[in-house]
């Protein structure tokens, strides 16, 4: 896990390439490869609720889901997508409004890609997080995958807009270089 602790960014394009290892650990053996790249982080490290990162914006960089979105701790954002239908997951779609993600009666914030633009293992897989006033891009070899604005994080009930902040790259038990 990476953070750096000096600088904030904002307003900003972030391109970077990607691609999978052969080593995996427990508990990953059975799992999909899984890493994260972190944005808009804000507050300490440790304070969500696995006690490892900053509250902050996921953009997913798990083999087959690259281009996801999860929140981080206490944070929210708008994503053009379909509702999720009972049990079906909310899909981005630039063609739908936005939606608050999280949904509040769920809980919980996750927006899935509607299509899986990575390369294969053995291939560089190139990212961008483009993030411009309160609008971000998660875009995948040159695809975009979700549409999002509007970051906020929850603090003692109290929205608190995320335009800037740090950057934080995560990798959960399966290299990744």
């Amino acid at each position: 896990m990476y953070h750096n602790k000096k600088r904030e960014n904002e307003n900003y394009p972030l391109k970077l390439k990607v691609k999978r290892g052969e080593a995996v650990y427990p508990p990953r053996l059975t799992k999909g490869k899984d890493s994260e790249l972190l944005y808009h982080s804000s507050g300490e490290s440790g304070a969500e609720h696995w006690q490892s990162w900053m509250f902050s914006q996921e953009f997913q960089v798990m083999k087959g889901r690259t281009g996801d979105y999860w929140t981080i701790g206490p944070t929210a954002m708008e994503i053009k997508a379909i509702p999720d239908l009972w049990i079906m997951n909310t899909i981005a779609n630039e063609k739908y409004s936005f939606l608050e993600i999280p949904d509040a009666t769920k809980g919980y914030g996750f927006c899935s890609g509607r299509v899986d633009y990575e390369r294969r293992e053995s291939e560089w897989t190139t990212l961008e997080l483009i993030c411009f006033e309160d609008k971000s891009l998660h875009v995948v070899n040159g695809e975009v995958v979700m549409i999002l604005k509007n970051s906020l994080y929850m603090y003692g009930g109290t929205e608190i807009t995320l335009q800037k902040n740090k950057i934080q790259t995560q990798c959960e038990a399966a290299e990744v270089f």
